[in-house]
């Protein structure tokens, strides 16, 4: 079988550095495409995986969070059925269902536990990369790996995009977008006039602000220490903002304070025991910690349970903004061009690919939103 040879972004294990190397990527086979790689986000669950926090197999293409134009259908794919054809701008979707679980069969597909990307390959448990030159299969991160100038990609995770969407924007979609609004518009019902408290100004927390202005939110308070996150919190639709501190207590009274009591919805979009403490400990009664950044393996939260339970509040977590990707990526896209989803608001920092590493230093310290590879 043929195979061109593409640049992308490699880490050969957990922990460690990830380098820009060659490798071969075979032709699609049955149920597949390969798209050529417009746009990839830098997340921060790329990041987990980079630190060691996350363990992933090795040697593996990183990136999950993606945009590009579909170069070639493998067998059978009909682009009447599928929308799918040589030349159409698409979003990558990070998870495909397996369609046999629990979750999947009651129609909760972002739940799915067994889902093939999890594996890291196509869905016949085979690979469509080797390193050039020396063989050695490597995994493609989701089975959609984008921070690479092209990949073959499951046909269910190649998401036809509405004609004029901006490649960076689909990209964002792909995650972030779908992680941090869906989490306010679909995983929990927000009342009209409700008010809404956002912890993390990164990608997912501002599409979260973002959420929250298209559900109605009478008040979005938005929660972060960088003051520029701020401004552009209010740029997208914040109404309040809150320096958090090294206090936690501090933090938690003055979200109280800025939301007469306590929101009725408080996001943790960051990932931190400690964040996730401030959002159950800020809540009134009756209130929601909506729970949607990703920890660290192995971390725990603790709070205080009588008077959680005493006030009927709620956790509520929240994976891919319960997202069903072909019905919403194209929902969102048609938002954005709408001038109601402002997604371009994200992107901080466009690069190469040879500066990924660089891109993880500027999230270590908290600088920017959202760092994109652009091919």
């Amino acid at each position: 079988m043929s195979a061109i040879r593409i640049r992308a972004a490699v880490l050969d294990r957990p922990g460690i550095a990830s380098r820009v190397e060659e490798l071969d990527l075979d032709e699609p086979r049955s149920g597949e495409v390969r798209v050529r790689m417009l746009a990839s986000g830098v997340c921060h669950s790329d990041l987990h995986v980079r630190d060691g926090e996350w363990d992933r197999p090795g040697p593996i293409v990183m990136g999950h969070e993606g945009a590009g134009i579909v170069e070639a259908l493998g067998p059978g794919i009909d682009p009447a059925t599928t929308g799918l054809d040589v030349g159409c701008l698409v979003a990558l979707a990070w998870t495909t269902p397996c369609g046999r679980c629990r979750s999947c069969l009651a129609g909760r597909t972002w739940e799915c536990p067994d889902s093939p990307s999890y594996s890291h390959l196509m869905p016949d448990g085979t690979s469509r990369l080797e390193r050039a030159g020396r063989g050695g299969d490597v995994f493609s991160y989701c089975a959609i790996g984008t921070m690479a100038e092209a990949q073959v990609v499951p046909v269910a995770a190649a998401i036809p995009m509405p004609d004029g969407t901006p490649p960076e924007v689909a990209a964002l979609i792909g995650c972030c977008v779908a992680t941090g609004v869906g989490a306010v518009a679909k995983t929990v019902d927000i009342a009209p006039d409700a008010t809404v408290a956002v912890i993390g100004l990164g990608g997912v927390g501002l599409s979260a602000v973002m959420g929250a202005t298209l559900v109605g939110a009478g008040r979005i308070i938005a929660v972060d220490r960088v003051a520029a996150k701020l401004d552009l919190a209010r740029a997208v639709g914040a109404t309040d903002t809150v320096m958090a501190g090294d206090d936690a207590s501090s933090t938690v009274a003055a979200i109280r304070d800025a939301s007469d009591g306590g929101p009725d919805v408080c996001v943790e979009a960051i990932g931190l025991p400690s964040t996730i403490e401030i959002a159950i400990g800020c809540l009134p009664n009756g209130g929601t910690a909506l729970l949607v950044g990703m920890t660290p393996f192995g971390a725990r939260a603790s709070f205080e349970v009588f008077p959680f339970v005493d006030g009927g509040r709620r956790i509520v977590g929240s994976n891919y903004g319960s997202s069903v990707p072909a019905v919403d990526f194209a929902r969102y896209a048609r938002l954005h061009l709408e001038g109601r989803l402002p997604v371009e608001r994200l992107v901080t920092d466009r690069i190469g690919l040879d500066d990924v590493e660089a891109a993880f230093d500027r999230m270590r310290r908290g600088e920017g939103v959202r760092s994109v590879v652009t091919f």
